[in-house]
């Protein structure tokens, strides 16, 4: 496996920590100092550790987290929504660009291929902590980050989810999958993926919605709700977005609550605080 990705998984659990710790004690300000040493690093080895997995310092990363920031963001006109936008497509000029695609798989369709259907998957060290990620000859079909659950659990969710299915143990096969998405030694280039999901219509809809999004957007519920012409199904989109088989490539952790607060996320608030403040530091690196 690569070497920065599971030093990257290992430095995730320093940074989650501190986010914890600095939650706690918003109204107190910590200092670097007092970050560091709740982690049991010296404020040197701490700084080191956190500009290479986050690219900017601990300060700077902590203004990306803060209410007024995400206000900013939502305040923002969100050209994503184009309707003539291609699906997927990140601007160009942005770091670690994904252009997604997807199939969607009714439940009719899945009756008729899903006993022959094999899904291979392994566990993979990521920037954001272990994940499992599940494939099949037609695309990805989950990725999953391994806290609040362990590894049986989401293996019981997947045959749950998938359960005419052959599920194997192929880390082989599936390592290359997280080296394309979360490498950086490719983050310049284009990185295409095909996901096939299975859903309701409405979940389809939400999910594809999800896809327009780039790298740094943070929006409401209501956004989405909108867009899929649905405004008074704010509700219903945060129960769609709840159920995303697919972590991060489907981004539903740029969704937040029009109050600005970021909360809320199947694999853990802390998580979802990392990746946004990660994400809008590769922005405005």
């Amino acid at each position: 496996m690569p070497d920065h990705l599971q030093a990257q998984s290992e430095n995730f659990k320093r940074i989650k920590e501190a986010i914890e710790f600095l939650e706690a004690n918003l109204l107190n300000q910590p200092g670097l100092d007092e970050i560091a040493s709740s982690v049991h690093l010296s404020k040197f080895h701490f700084q080191r550790i956190f500009k290479e997995w986050a690219g900017v310092t601990p300060s700077q990363f902590l203004r990306f987290l803060t209410i007024e920031y995400a206000k900013e963001q939502l305040r923002k006109p969100h050209s994503v929504f184009n309707t003539s936008m291609q699906l997927g497509l990140s601007s160009a000029g942005r770091l670690h660009d994904l252009f997604t695609t997807f199939e969607a798989v009714t439940p009719g369709e899945y009756k008729r291929f899903g006993g022959k259907l094999l899904i291979q998957y392994g566990f993979h060290p990521t920037p954001f902590g272990e994940c499992l990620l599940a494939s099949t000859n037609r695309g990805i079909c989950a990725l999953r980050f391994l806290y609040p659950s362990n590894r049986m659990q989401l293996l019981e969710e997947l045959k749950t989810e998938w359960p005419l299915a052959e599920l194997m143990e192929k880390p082989k096969a599936t390592r290359k999958f997280v080296q394309q998405i979360f490498s950086k030694n490719n983050r310049n280039k284009e990185k295409r993926f095909n996901l096939v999901l299975k859903g309701t219509n409405f979940q389809i809809q939400v999910w594809k919605a999800l896809l327009t999004l780039q790298l740094g957007d943070i929006i409401s519920y209501q956004n989405i709700a909108e867009y899929i012409t649905r405004p008074n199904a704010e509700r219903a989109v945060g129960n769609a977005i709840a159920k995303n088989p697919v972590g991060y490539l489907i981004p539903c952790h740029r969704v937040i609550r029009k109050t600005g607060k970021i909360h809320g996320y199947r694999w853990g608030s802390t998580r979802k605080k990392a990746i946004l403040g990660w994400e809008a530091s590769q922005v405005h690196i």
